[in-house]
């Protein structure tokens, strides 16, 4: 029972940065209706930028606030040199773009920082684990669990309240509706991709002070994909629910399954899972249901 309960806490904690780099993908999808296969490499971004302004000697969380102004800034120059001109294009010709710009970015990271693994130094978060009755936890796991949920707290806040994120859920809603009220769909997919560059760089972020960073760290966008699809590709809950639960099962695989597979359960099974969730639930659990008559 130890045993599960740690797999469980760990898996909780990790699903917790997971779902911050849904939102990136959630965001994008819900407001154009493209999968961003970038967001591997914004992950990137944001860490190697943090890790930077980090070893400069800048205390870690106005390096991480920098981080956030930065990625925004970065994602606003990106839509608008890369995406702007393809508005009203056919979908599939915007997701082949972003495959562009993965590999474009990854090309420049590489190129800038090489592929060795560097790691926060001096570290970020205490070394001694708490112990929380009798279940040992990793102290960078729960405060970087802890700083992904207030994140998610301050983008749902900001979708509810603001009239940004109003807008931008107006035209997820219906384009067409919304423009017609004075919003303007380019501002909208801007700002969308200037939020996902904050909430990949952040979670990135995140899991480079749990494993250290490198140009693998990237892969997190792909990894993250079932946990989108698990809570629907345009819900902004479904993104948070989806990555808990993506977390919880990634690491109970690895802790049951690796003694009989060795070599990497872990990286497999969360798109094992999106292969079930897809035969029964194609449009996940908070997914729209697109119904077409004919």
């Amino acid at each position: 029972m130890e045993l599960f309960l740690q797999a469980l806490i760990t898996g909780i904690m990790m699903g917790g940065i997971y779902a911050l780099v849904a939102l990136g993908w959630t965001l994008i999808y819900k407001c154009s209706g493209v999968l961003n296969l970038a967001m591997g490499e914004l992950t990137l971004i944001g860490a190697y930028v943090s890790l930077t302004l980090y070893l400069m000697g800048i205390p870690f969380i106005l390096a991480l606030l920098l981080t956030c102004v930065i990625g925004f800034i970065l994602g606003l120059i990106t839509e608008r040199v890369f995406l702007d001109k393809l508005i009203g294009e056919p979908v599939l010709t915007v997701i082949m773009v972003t495959v562009g710009l993965s590999f474009f970015f990854r090309g420049i990271l590489t190129f800038i920082f090489g592929t060795d693994t560097v790691i926060f130094d001096p570290p970020v978060f205490p070394m001694k684990p708490i112990e929380l009755g009798g279940i040992i936890v990793g102290q960078v796991y729960l405060w970087s669990f802890l700083a992904a949920i207030v994140l998610l707290l301050v983008f749902v806040a900001f979708f509810q309240y603001t009239r940004w994120g109003l807008s931008m859920q107006a035209t997820a809603d219906d384009e067409m509706a919304a423009l017609s009220l004075g919003v303007s769909a380019r501002f909208v997919y801007a700002i969308a991709w200037g939020i996902a560059f904050v909430a990949a760089g952040v979670g990135g972020t995140l899991l480079s002070n749990i494993n250290g960073l490198n140009i693998s760290v990237g892969y997190l966008g792909l990894l993250v994909l079932p946990a989108v699809v698990l809570g629907g590709l345009n819900s902004v809950p479904g993104a948070i629910v989806g990555g808990i639960i993506i977390g919880v099962l990634q690491n109970l695989s690895g802790t049951y399954l690796d003694r009989f597979f060795p070599g990497g359960v872990k990286e497999i099974a969360p798109f094992v899972f999106m292969v079930i969730i897809l035969f029964y639930k194609p449009f996940g659990l908070w997914g729209w249901e697109r119904i077409e008559r004919v």
